[in-house]
């Protein structure tokens, strides 16, 4: 078995397929460590915007996270523990990048090119996570600036804001944690703004170290925090998946949150949401209102129409002269590089079976035409708390299929396509009247067409029944019976080691 990824999606596959006796397998990471995201993700104020409690492996609680919101270093920490205490680093191959992966149909194996070299594996893991690849606004002339353009998930820490007029382009999840940080050294600190975005009080704290100690000696008393944490997060899902008006008293409190940060009138009606809460994604910050409400500090609404060696232009024919151009403009995710890698039964990528961003894939995990490949957060499997629940559940489900071919005598599998369009409709219909879907914003969670891509119409416990066990009819299946003299293969372990 190959898994593409060594953050929390590959390293629980890795750890829960070793445990069960699935051990001839690899981790191919093309970072220099382990923590997927949390690897890539290291611009100041990054922090995870779900609680501790609920961001760790239910099989490996942390009681030593230091806040109610987890920081990022700690993070990554937490996913190379694991992956050392479950014995699965000697099978993580760092600095390892998978340029292409294919399927071949006669052998029934995976051919893979890894840095240069080609290895097979029966099995393939897409692992790599919807924010792994960062995506550059098409802007004119960004390629020419003369200063500094960073990206939040390519972050250069020899830079510094000091004495430098930053223009900062985004206003999602990251730019909300960085722009407080840089605001106070900078010497003027623009943000262009296309959208604003909902912001509520943030209720992180440092977590006391008697509480941290009680959470190691009486376990019990940290489950039972993950379990309030998640019956808060899951009843938010009926406002989101179906009656979005449940969700007013949350765009109260991110509206009162806003005026009471915020006294110039114009900047206030600047940054009020014109979409209804949960369309996008909401954020977390006590400090984000109050940078921009500082005095070396502007928020521009204007659409930029092109960068200049040394400034932005904006459709009011302004040209703001900057030094430095900070990227908060989120990840690739259809059109992401990996996708383009993994070719299926017919040769075509999944790039190219999906269009232009149009993804789905049945149950989230499997694609029709890839066999034996099993996606980890794939299209449709988000659910509305900790994506770690999701990955869980979706490594149960390898696992059922895993164990249901060895058992059967079963070398491959490929969901049917009309499974999986059966799968989407269903998915569709259940979303329709989701605020992702009717709140009138467009987000990353939407396709081209306007699809929800992301989420699963439900609560986390729909999530995890469906994902039990593998529902047999909607595969076609090839038993090692069906490949009488079929070409002997080496296992993707020993073709690593040589």
């Amino acid at each position: 078995m190959a898994i593409i990824g060594a953050g929390f999606g590959g390293i629980c596959a890795a750890i829960r397929c070793l445990q069960s006796g699935f051990d001839d397998l690899v981790v191919f990471e093309r970072a220099s460590a382990v923590g997927g995201t949390w690897e890539a993700n290291t611009y100041p104020g990054a922090q995870c915007d779900i609680p501790s409690a609920l961001y760790s492996f239910s099989f490996a609680p942390n009681p030593e996270w230091t806040r109610l919101y987890p920081l990022q270093r700690e993070i990554q920490a937490y996913i190379a523990r694991c992956a050392d205490d479950f014995d699965v680093t000697p099978h993580v191959r760092c600095g390892h990048d998978v340029t292409d992966a294919s399927w071949d149909d006669l052998a029934q194996v995976w051919r893979l090119t890894v840095n240069g070299s080609v290895v097979t594996a029966d099995v393939l893991v897409g692992a790599t996570g919807p924010f792994s690849e960062p995506a550059h606004p098409d802007i004119p002339g960004l390629d020419d600036f003369e200063g500094d353009v960073i990206h939040s998930a390519r972050w250069d820490h020899t830079w510094s804001p000091t004495g430098k007029r930053v223009a900062v382009i985004g206003t999602g999840a990251s730019a909300v944690q960085f722009v407080p940080r840089i605001q106070p050294n900078a010497q003027h600190l623009t943000l262009f703004q296309r959208t604003p975005t909902w912001i509520l009080p943030h209720p992180d704290r440092p977590v006391p170290r008697a509480i941290r100690r009680m959470f190691a000696r009486v376990p019990c008393t940290q489950r039972a925090v993950r379990g309030a944490c998640s019956l808060v997060q899951e009843l938010m899902v009926p406002g989101l998946v179906s009656h979005p008006g449940i969700l007013k008293p949350a765009a109260a409190l991110g509206r009162w949150h806003l005026r009471r940060q915020v006294d110039d009138d114009a900047l206030r009606a600047a940054l009020t949401p014109t979409y209804q809460f949960g369309c996008k994604r909401p954020t977390f910050s006590n400090k984000y209102y109050p940078a921009l409400s500082a005095e070396n500090a502007s928020v521009v609404t204007d659409a930029i129409v092109r960068v200049h060696p040394t400034g932005i232009e904006t459709a009011d024919g302004a040209v703001h002269e900057v030094d430095s151009i900070l990227l908060g403009t989120g990840f690739k995710l259809a059109a992401g590089e990996g996708f383009s890698r993994i070719h299926g039964r017919d040769g075509r990528s999944l790039s190219d079976t999906w269009g232009t961003g149009e993804m789905a894939a049945y149950m989230g995990t499997s694609v029709a035409g890839f066999p034996n490949f099993f996606l980890i957060l794939g299209p449709n499997s988000v659910v509305y708390t900790s994506q770690v629940v999701t990955i869980e559940a979706q490594v149960d489900y390898l696992l059922d299929a895993l164990t249901g071919m060895r058992d059967r005598g079963i070398r491959s599998i490929d969901v049917t396509r009309a499974a999986q369009d059966r799968f989407v409709d269903e998915v569709d219909a259940g979303l329709a009247a989701s605020v992702w879907n009717t709140g009138g914003c467009a987000s990353y969670y939407l396709s081209p067409s306007g699809r929800n891509v992301t989420f699963w119409p439900g609560f986390v416990f729909t999530f995890r029944r469906a994902m039990r066990h593998v529902r047999w009819d909607d595969f076609d299946v090839v038993r090692d019976t069906d490949l009488p003299g079929r070409p002997s293969v080496e296992s993707t372990s020993a073709a690593v080691r040589r």
